[in-house]
This record gives structure tokens, C-alpha cells and sequence, in this order.
């Protein structure tokens, strides 16, 4: 009988050795911050064909998107034209699904690479071992699903990714620094070397990058590991930041006295987002946060039922008009119904460029509860522009992601504190529009 080494045609380099290593010692939660070209994905991939071998069970590999993963992974091919899938030997396979991205091995273990862009998706596996790679650009609430399972059957987690800002991924590093059951690796291109003392990732080599048109807010944020070089890339990030400097991010208690209104940003495929505010004054009171997936607004009227606020009115933006599916009937009929006795309004609706300009008018003006708005604020931090790999430059437009959805909902907010609302429930103006809406509709009900 033929003897298998794995890792299979993987020689780790000294600091991938001291990865794995460290989850050979026993550690089960790892976060390795590793720069552009260092191989992160190729370290921990085999890692987790190591693992999935030594106990039976599911091990998922984790990407920010589903099509991700297929292209770093599944159809994914190094430097020297070696295939990523080529580490585990065919021996040792039973069935593969590409469909899926799930691969069954003879031992009775899956591994699966799966996106946490759909993270409702995430709440049906069952892993003994993951892997969340770029983590600093995944929804943190994937995290958030999976590590009590892990707990519960004694899994392991490993984070990789480059720098993003301080955003969640910066917390979990902070944490992990300070806790002696995680073992953390920070190297940036100065820090990794090969056997002969050379740098993989040389000056010259940046220099190029450099005379290429990358940015050196990007360079140092690839190569170097800084959390705050490239903030340029992020809509409402450096204004975040002074906000908590000057501690507008902080314990917000909810004052029963004042009433509270809500602005949404719904989503039909994506999430549906919504912020609680209570105006001060010339200050806004930003004392709550909440979002789900795939839920109907009957769902969201129950949860604002179960907080304990006064609401004076509910807030949404133009597509509150749309047919809901299966029921024949408005959005906005139906949030009527729901909330009947609670003032309904539309948002006035401008482009995105104008509604982020009043974001950023009114963030100054802005004190958010550092709990319970924590999902909504790692949104805010994470929403960024998309960049322009071929010509090294950030476009004018916005990234499809998680963060999107709690940055629209705090977008309508903006507006609607901003603009003066004239759209509101039992209008003329309603009425004629849903009517209009309705004509256009078979599903009358």
C-alpha cells in the first residue's frame, strides 16, 4: 500500500509551518494576517484537508461571496499552474458536487466552500472546522452563527484576511491579542522570508505595484498590514472614527420621554435594515439597530411591537409602493395595517451621491449606542467603494454586500431628517399612487 503525505504537494514556508503547527497544539481558534502573495488560502486549505482526515465531520471554507470561493478555490490555480482541489489526493475522494463546491472524502468527512453573502444559508451546517477567509470583508454575523456550534462540538475557526479598516475583523484581532486560547500571526511583506534569507515579496517587486498606478494607501494596506492606510476607499469610515474619539459611540440609554422613529431600507433578496432614532434637539439619538433576511413586514412589526419605544413615525424609502409578493397588496398597505396609528412616511428620493453627502452632514450631529447598534455600525464602517483592479483606481460607484443594506436604511435616515417629509400615510398623494400601482398589477386582491 502506497503511503499518502499530507499535506499533499504543499511545502508550507517557516511562518505557514507555524500555522499549522499551532493548530497541531491544540489551538481551535487562529487568525492569520498575512499579506498580498504570502499564500493564505493555500496554508489553510490544506489545513483543513489535514483536518477533515484526522476526524470525520464537516468542514467549511468560508468566503464574503459564493463566487468567491469558486474562483479562489474551486477553480482556483497557483503561480505554478497547480490546482487547488490537486491537494487532496483522488484517492481519498468518494464524490465531488461542483454545483456545491462539496467535496466527500472516503473517511465519510465534507468540505464544503460555501459564501457568507447569504449568511442565513450558514445556520443549516454543522461544522467541526471552518475557515472564514478575508474575513474583514465577510458579514461578521456569519461568525456570529457558527461559533456556538463550534463550541458545542469542540470545532475549531480560522480567520485570514487582509486589513480593512477597524472594522469587526480589527476587533476580533484586538480580542484574540489579549486572549491566550487564540493564536494570532500579524506578517507583512518585511516579515516573510524564504530559506535563503530573501524576501518573497521585495521592494522592487512594490516599487512596480507603485509605477503601475497602485495607490500607496493600498500598497500599505496589501503589503504593509495597516488597519487605516487605505480609508480613502470608505464612504463614512474616518468620520466614524472621530465620532468615537470623541465618544459619540457609547452607552445611549433609550429616554422613555421622547419618541422614537424608524427608517428602513427593505430588501427583497437582500436584508431588511432598520434605525431607531430619537431627536434631541439639534442631536440625533441613534439608540438601535436591527435587520433580518427574507422575512415579510408582518416579521419587523412584531419585533418594533416587542421594544419597549413610543414610536412617532415610520419611515421608508419609495419602494414601500411595490406589490408584495403572494398577498396582491402595497408594501405600504400592508405596513398600514401593521402599524395602524403610527404616522407612515416616504422618503424623499435623490440619488445616492447626494443622499451619502447628507450622511456625512449629519453623522457630526450623531450619538449611536455602541451595543445595540453594533451590527448597523459595522455596516456604516465596512460600506466602501468598489476598485477598479485594472486601472487601480476607486470608480464612483458603491460595493453589493452586506454593508450595503444598513448603509441605504442610514442613507434614508439621513434624508429624511435632512428633507421635509410630505409624503405620509392617508395622502391624496398615497392613495392616487397606490391606485396607479394597483392598475398596473393583476394580482389585485
Amino acid at each position: 500500500m502506497s503511503i499518502i503525505q499530507i499535506p499533499y504537494s504543499f511545502t508550507p514556508r517557516s511562518y505557514q509551518k507555524e500555522l499549522m503547527a499551532a493548530r497541531d497544539n491544540g489551538f481551535k481558534r487562529l487568525i492569520a494576517i498575512y499579506h498580498r502573495r504570502a499564500g493564505k488560502d493555500k496554508t489553510l486549505f490544506n489545513m483543513v484537508i489535514k483536518e477533515s482526515l484526522k476526524r470525520k465531520g464537516t468542514y467549511n471554507y468560508f468566503f464574503p461571496e459564493f463566487a468567491q470561493g469558486r474562483r479562489v478555490i474551486w477553480d482556483g490555480i497557483d503561480g505554478s499552474g497547480f490546482k487547488f482541489l490537486d491537494h487532496i489526493p483522488d484517492s481519498l475522494i468518494q464524490s465531488k458536487n461542483s454545483t456545491d463546491m462539496k467535496i466527500v472524502l472516503t473517511n465519510g468527512s465534507v468540505i464544503q466552500i460555501m459564501g457568507t453573502d447569504k449568511f442565513d444559508k450558514v445556520r443549516g451546517s454543522n461544522p467541526v472546522g471552518c475557515v472564514f477567509s478575508e474575513f474583514a470583508f465577510q458579514n461578521p454575523k456569519a461568525w456570529n452563527i457558527i461559533r456556538p456550534i463550534l463550541t458545542e462540538n469542540g470545532g475549531w475557526a480560522a480567520f485570514n484576511s487582509s486589513t480593512n479598516g477597524k472594522n469587526h475583523f480589527y476587533d476580533l484581532t484586538q480580542m484574540a491579542l489579549k486572549n491566550k486560547n487564540w493564536f494570532v500571526q500579524n506578517y507583512d511583506c518585511t516579515q516573510t522570508f524564504d530559506d535563503n534569507g530573501n524576501r518573497y515579496v521585495t521592494d522592487e517587486m512594490i516599487q512596480e505595484e507603485r509605477d503601475t498606478g497602485m495607490s500607496e494607501e493600498l500598497i500599505q494596506q496589501e503589503y504593509y498590514n495597516s488597519w487605516t492606510a487605505n480609508a480613502q476607499g470608505f464612504y463614512y469610515l474616518q468620520i466614524l472614527e472621530e465620532l468615537d474619539r470623541n465618544k459619540q459611540i457609547c452607552s445611549l440609554p433609550h429616554d422613555p420621554s421622547a419618541p422614537v422613529e424608524t427608517y428602513w431600507d427593505i430588501g427583497c433578496g437582500d436584508a431588511t435594515s432598520i434605525w431607531f432614532v430619537q431627536t434631541m434637539g439639534k442631536v440625533l439619538h441613534i439608540i438601535d439597530y436591527y435587520s433580518s433576511n427574507n422575512k415579510g413586514i408582518d416579521h419587523y412589526a412584531k419585533v418594533l411591537k416587542n421594544k419597549p419605544y413610543v414610536y412617532k413615525a415610520h419611515n421608508f424609502p419609495h419602494d414601500i409602493i411595490n406589490i408584495e409578493f403572494g398577498s396582491g397588496r402595497t408594501r405600504y398597505e400592508v405596513a398600514e395595517e401593521l402599524f395602524k396609528g403610527t404616522r407612515l412616511n416616504i422618503v424623499s428620493k435623490l440619488s445616492k451621491e447626494e443622499g451619502r453627502n447628507a450622511v456625512r452632514m449629519i453623522l457630526p450631529n450623531c450619538y449611536f449606542d455602541r451595543a445595540r447598534c453594533k451590527d448597523g455600525l459595522d455596516g456604516l464602517r465596512n460600506y466602501r467603494k468598489e476598485w477598479d483592479e485594472k486601472n487601480q483606481v476607486f470608480k464612483d460607484s458603491d460595493v453589493h454586500d452586506w454593508a450595503r443594506d444598513p448603509a441605504d436604511s442610514f442613507r434614508y435616515l439621513a434624508i429624511g431628517i435632512s428633507l421635509p417629509k410630505t409624503r405620509s400615510y392617508r395622502s391624496d398623494f398615497m392613495k392616487d399612487k397606490i391606485k396607479a400601482v394597483h392598475s398596473r398589477n393583476w394580482r389585485v386582491s
